[in-house]
């Protein structure tokens, strides 16, 4: 399992996941919380080379706000 990085902030539906390195995922990849639960799929990956933001795209389950300041992993 490999760290994704923290949600910083919601845009338009989705979670934005300010990565820990420039060693992201790519899109599709599965992104969980600390429990292991699905959070969401990766859909967009932007911003600096060194240090990029990742989109994620929320499971109908998960409310976007609730996951704002945690940490996510790509699995």
């Amino acid at each position: 399992m490999q760290r994704l990085g923290t949600v910083s902030r919601t845009a338009q539906n989705l979670l934005v996941v300010r990565c820990d390195d420039a060693d992201h995922p790519g899109i599709g990849t599965e992104a969980v919380d600390e429990s292991l639960s699905t959070v969401g799929r990766v859909v967009d990956v932007f911003g600096p080379v060194d240090r990029p933001y990742v989109a994620v795209a929320p499971e109908s389950s998960v409310r976007p706000a609730s996951v704002v300041g945690q940490r996510l992993y790509a699995r």
